[in-house]
Order: structure tokens, then sequence, then C-alpha cells
């Protein structure tokens, strides 16, 4: 389940049968998110990434507000390397907190496209690939990130423009079922997967600007302020993709030993914290950092708590209950 969705929408409701998880109940209604021994992540034999790189790509250029651009990449950044949430993360790989090497983001110009399929980013991906702008990368390490401007909507069909085929039928993901596509209309925040330009795997993340404007919510609004939002969802796919970078290779055919780490029911880090928490600021939080002020981000799965967890002081179970953080709201 490499995607982030709202709970209770249809984005939901699509990539929990594609897991296999339907209509699951929540185990506690609000305000707390009982113990989930069942949804643990398991290790698969597949790669992971512990010293991530990530670069942060603006599309439609023209439509970002300098501001944004600064608070997301500033945040992103600092949640990141933010020790205390990297100890979370340490016991996926072997006890040891994971590192992130934030990179210069990029603005790619032009206006904001109305929408944004699976088909236009992994096309996107490969013509930045060809062009050179990658180039330098360690693409085994690197996840490119592709930030939506305000407005536009996000889908998940992997035709290029989200156009249907020449026969008139939906093109679709090996293994995926003919049914209504997701978008960031109907719950829909982002997702991440890989490309291969020719011999050469390439890792992305792609997310939706989500807010609430012109009488219709995009994506997951939770915060006071959309750019917030935005970290949240790639604070959220970022940490889907280093303990689980290859998931898109087994969507489409491959075995499931390439899978990292995920739940018996398909699930990724950072998936059952909001399929579960009710309401979104359980595990939608602003976080102290260290040097003062805050980041947004999304708590994910700790196999230490068998559920969210925020920042604690040291990556073992003894750390546990001991989260700092600054609650939303």
């Amino acid at each position: 389940m490499n995607i982030v969705a709202r709970r209770g929408s249809h984005a939901e409701d699509k990539y929990r049968a594609l897991g296999g998880v339907l209509n699951l109940e929540p185990e506690q209604i609000a305000p707390g998110i009982a113990p989930t021994p069942a949804h643990d992540l398991l290790y698969h034999g597949g790669k992971t990434i512990p010293s991530l790189a990530f670069t942060n790509f603006y599309i439609g250029g023209d439509a970002w507000n300098n501001s944004d651009v600064q608070n997301i990449d500033t945040a992103l950044a600092a949640a990141m390397t933010d020790p205390e949430l990297n100890n979370v993360m340490a016991q996926y790989f072997n006890g040891v907190a994971p590192t992130s090497t934030p990179k210069p983001s990029q603005m790619l110009p032009g206006a904001a496209p109305a929408t944004f399929s699976q088909g236009d980013v992994e096309k996107l991906v490969s013509d930045l690939f060809t062009q050179g702008t990658l180039a330098g990368f360690d693409y085994g390490s690197t996840v490119f990130n592709f930030m939506l401007p305000p407005g536009t909507v996000l889908n998940d069909n992997p035709a290029v423009g989200g156009a249907q085929s020449a026969h008139g039928h939906e093109v679709r993901r090996h293994g995926v079922p003919l049914e209504e596509e997701a978008n960031s209309l109907n719950g829909l925040g982002g997702y991440h997967g890989s490309v291969q330009s020719g011999n050469q795997t390439l890792y992305y993340a792609v997310g939706v600007y989500s807010d609430n404007s012109g009488g219709q919510t995009n994506g997951i609004p939770v915060f006071d302020a959309p750019w917030k939002n935005v970290v949240a969802t790639f604070y959220h796919e970022l940490n889907e993709a280093r303990t689980d970078p290859d998931v898109e290779a087994v969507i489409n055919g491959a075995p499931s030993s390439h899978l990292g780490w995920t739940s018996r029911q398909g699930e990724e880090c950072g998936d059952f914290p909001v399929f579960e928490a009710n309401p979104l600021t359980q595990v939608f939080q602003e976080i102290a950092l260290p040097g003062g002020g805050t980041a947004p981000v999304q708590f994910q799965y700790s196999n230490y708590v068998h559920g969210p967890e925020g920042p604690i002081p040291k990556p073992d179970p003894a750390a546990k209950g001991k989260a700092r953080h600054k609650k939303h709201g």
C-alpha cells in the first residue's frame, strides 16, 4: 500500500481492498488508539535504504508561493533528520537510526496542471533522467519528490494524462482490478513508487497540495496551513520509501521477496496510523525540534508500541511512552 489516503475515503477503501483488508474496523474509537500487534510490520527480505537522500521538485513552478516552498523545504528537512523521529524508525534498520540527507530543491516552470496522474509523474521522472537533470545523484538511495501546486488533482491512473487506452479500456497496473480511479478529491494524498529507465531504477514520491478551497477538499488537509499538510504527506512517503522502496516492482509482478517492511495486511509503516486515527490529529502533529520551532509530521507505525509512535529519546523499546511532541490543535 504505497499511498497515503484520508480515513473513510474512496481511496482508502480501494487500497484496503487491494491489500486484503476491506472494511477493517478500528480497534478502539478516539480519543485513544489501542495497541494492534496484528498489524506489526514484517520484514520480507527486500531492499531498505538506511542512508536516504531526497530532493524536492515543485511542479507548476509559476503557481507556487515562495514562502510555501521555503517552509516545506525547511520543515521536511528538519523532520527527516530529527534524531528522535529517526529513533522510532531504527527498529526497521537493525536498531540503528537511519539517516537522511536533503538536497537543494528545484522549480519546474509552468502553470499548475489541472490533473496529474501516475503516468504523468513516471514520464516526468524518466524525462528528467534522460535530460541529465538527475545526474549526480546516487539513484539507489535517492527519492525524487514531486510537489503538486495548489489546485492540482492527483490520481493513480497509470496512463500519461490520465487518459484511457486507444481501445477505450482503463490502463492499469499489473494485478489491479478495473475500478474507479482514486484521486485527491476522494481522499488520495500521495504515493511513492519506482521507474525503470534502461537498467536504472529511479525512486519517486508525489503528493498533492492538501487544502480546503473552492468548496472542495483536495488531499488530506489536517493542519492550519496547507504547506504543513504537504510536509506531513512527504514525511509519510519518504519513510515508506526507505523501508519498502521496491513495492512498485511487486505491484507490477515481482516476487514478494522484493518487499521490505509491511504488515500481513499489506500496510507500510505510514498506512495503519492514518487508517486507524479518528480524528486524524491523533497522528498528524507538530513536533518540537531540538533547535527550536516545530515540524508537522505524521507518526509512523512502531512495532515497539504496536501502533503509531511519536519521537523517542532512544531507539529501543525502553524509550516508549516518552514521546516529545507538541500536539496540533
